[in-house]
């Protein structure tokens, strides 16, 4: 009686390695552009047919074969990078022509021209199936031309699971724009049947290629950024805290110049970026990170999009520190579309959860500035108008370690000129070109939030109550208040177990001393959701610092008279982080001066 065991035919073989790389035409796309890339082409020319499905074709002018490799190529574990087993960890380019031939070539018909530089003529090539069916010598420029052609119809049933054309045309598009944005030194053109749907030109300019491929809207909404940290090296651009999609494609990630798709990268973005956006909001971003090979394992996913860090905590620590010192300067901003770039190099101070300060220059957009027309006193730019909110006391020994590289004057609310309250809600300035609308409570809410995660209560923010005010809660809420009291204590509520299930609350912060410290409490406890108690401790002390801040910041509907709306704003422009309140909402808007001459009619 024969076994179940059989050993499949080679053919077969590759075709199932195949399915692991090649899962629709824009795998064939990314492969084929990356092998380019690695020749070092600097012009691509990539033509489809329905969508891809119908036939793929990339002419390059990089490196072509030599006549003696062609065959080589097309032959699985076909390789010029590695020689032995540690190569795989230092190689610096996409992976070099063979390797991905000849799973390409398992699925489908392949064509490809071919000639070296210097050479006299070129070498012809035709693979269908896995199996060379000619090979001859040919005219042809410099470079390499592969034509991809009957996709998939050595396996059939992968056809069944492709997508309409549009739709898969749309992944080749993708596939070609993300290698575009880390490559703006290569020019690209794609021809979708017969017709030309994208042109890149090459530039020397990371925005330049971003305004051609994304357009300028997108551009308008981005702030650069850039670090540098021993042998880490990072730059790219990141949109203000308004500007979010509903999710997240516009993360564009890229790790020695190749396009991944990182849960660590992800993370570390939405990290810099909480409590600016809303829940469920993404921002847009695109980051070059730049590694020695050793230090990055390519080799995770078949089709590369995932990858392993050797030190990720450092290039976790990196993303945060430099996305968060970027989006604490739009104080000093206002929204996009009207900024301009001034470099300055700073000393950024860690949030608690690092320690160490980074050095680092950083590019920013800061408003036009509007000249002679202040209604406040000079006392606001003076400093000695009253806080508009009860001030919090800075630690002991706590220095500012921010320097200006080039010394000059950034534009602030408190400078610009106020025009009055509206709708008891809104405060409004003319600045330059523009009108800005402040935001009362959101404004406030941001100033009280920072003061209470960046200086804590215990440095002499509480004031003790006459009364102490006893509570009784249930004992879920009873063991949750108590694991949270820590938490407490930073925002400068003193509270302890009072037995049974009673506890006492004897100080508050000077700003929540008006209030039902009963209600508040209440308060706090009903906004927690089973899944809220949850959270880690970092988290939770956000959600409550967050709370703390809404309830005690001053409300709409709230008139202000001109000496509080200037000292709200003098707290404003010294705090960070103040584009958003603590909800992800903006604080302020701008209308500028195209908008309302257009709503005129003026133009």
């Amino acid at each position: 009686m024969s076994g179940k065991i059989v050993i499949l035919p080679e053919a077969l073989t590759h075709q199932i390695a195949a399915g692991e790389v090649v899962e629709r035409p824009a795998s064939i796309v990314k492969e084929l552009l990356e092998n380019a890339l690695d020749a070092g082409a600097t012009a691509v020319r990539i033509e489809l047919l329905k969508g891809g499905c119908g036939m793929i074709r990339l002419i390059d002018n990089g490196e072509g074969f030599a006549q003696d490799d062609v065959p080589k190529a097309f032959k699985r574990y076909a390789t010029s990078k590695i020689y032995q087993f540690d190569d795989i960890y230092e190689v610096s380019t996409f992976g070099f022509r063979g390797e991905a031939l000849p799973s390409i070539a398992s699925i489908a018909r392949v064509e490809m021209t071919t000639r070296m530089s210097g050479a006299i003529s070129g070498t012809r090539i035709v693979v269908d199936a896995g199996r060379i069916e000619k090979i001859t010598e040919t005219g042809c420029p410099e470079g390499t031309s592969i034509t991809v052609t009957q996709i998939f119809d050595p396996v059939p049933v992968r056809k069944k699971f492709l997508k309409t054309e549009t739709t898969e045309q749309g992944y080749c598009l993708d596939v070609i724009t993300r290698t575009a944005l880390a490559h703006p030194q290569v020019r690209i053109s794609v021809m979708a049947n017969g017709r030309e749907v994208l042109k890149i030109p090459a530039t020397n300019d990371l925005s330049e290629r971003m305004a051609l491929i994304l357009g300028m809207d997108f551009m308008d909404h981005l702030l650069p950024v850039q670090a540098v940290r021993e042998n880490l090296q990072m730059q790219g651009f990141i949109s203000r805290p308004p500007f979010t999609r509903s999710h997240g494609r516009h993360l564009y990630s890229f790790v020695n110049r190749r396009y991944i798709r990182d849960y660590l990268l992800n993370h570390a973005i939405m990290t810099a970026y909480r409590g600016m956006i809303e829940a469920r909001r993404y921002p847009a971003v695109v980051l070059l990170i730049d590694l020695p090979p050793g230090d990055v394992d390519v080799n995770v996913h078949p089709a590369k999009l995932e990858v392993r860090f050797r030190h990720p905590r450092g290039i976790y620590g990196m993303i945060v520190e430099t996305l968060a010192q970027a989006l604490a300067q739009l104080p000093q901003s206002a929204e996009a579309g009207h900024a301009r770039n001034e470099a300055i190099g700073a000393d950024f101070r860690r949030p608690a959860d690092y320690g160490d300060r980074i050095e680092e220059a950083l590019k920013r957009y800061r408003l036009s500035s509007a000249t002679g027309k202040l209604s406040f006193p000079e006392a606001v730019r003076q400093g000695r108008l009253q806080s508009f909110s009860p001030p919090l006391r800075q630690p002991a020994g706590e220095v500012s370690t921010e320097t200006v590289s080039e010394p000059f004057e950034p534009l602030k609310f408190s400078n610009l000129e106020y025009l009055g309250q509206a709708l008891r809600t809104y405060l409004v300035f003319s600045a330059a070109d523009q009108v800005i609308l402040l935001d009362q409570h959101a404004a406030h809410e941001r100033i009280l939030f920072e003061k209470l995660t960046r200086r804590g209560g215990s440095q002499g923010i509480g004031q003790r109550l006459l009364l102490p005010e006893v509570l009784n809660l249930s004992p879920k809420d009873l063991l949750f208040f108590e694991e949270s009291m820590p938490l407490l204590q930073e925002a400068g509520i003193e509270a302890e177990s009072f037995g049974g299930n009673s506890v006492v609350i004897k100080s508050v912060p000077v700003i929540f001393s008006q209030m039902d410290i009963r209600d508040l409490i209440m308060d706090l406890l009903d906004s927690f959701s089973d899944s809220d108690r949850l959270l880690g401790l970092k988290d939770r002390q956000d959600k409550i610092f967050r709370l703390l801040a809404c309830k005690a910041a001053v409300k709409a509907n709230h008139a202000l008279t001109q000496p509080e709306a200037a000292a709200l704003c003098r707290d404003l422009d010294e705090t960070p982080f103040a584009a958003t309140c603590p909800h992800g909402r903006p604080v302020y808007i701008t209308l500028g001066l195209g908008e309302l001459e257009k709503r005129f009619k003026r133009r």
